[in-house]
């Protein structure tokens, strides 16, 4: 069975905004609101190594 509740494989190197488990998951993990996770991603994309960077600028 598939826990929404837990980002794994290759899950866990991109992030999609349309699931509402992985906004929350993110959200909190990059302590930042849905809308700024939104905005990073269209800026520069899923890879959460790039959000990350992004983010952290």
């Amino acid at each position: 069975m598939d826990d929404k509740r837990k980002v794994s494989g290759s899950d866990k190197n991109f992030i999609n905004v349309h699931e509402n488990y992985e906004l929350s998951y993110w959200t909190k993990k990059f302590g930042i609101t849905r809308d700024e996770l939104r905005h990073a991603v269209q800026a520069v994309g899923t890879s959460v190594k790039a959000v990350t960077k992004y983010l952290n600028k």
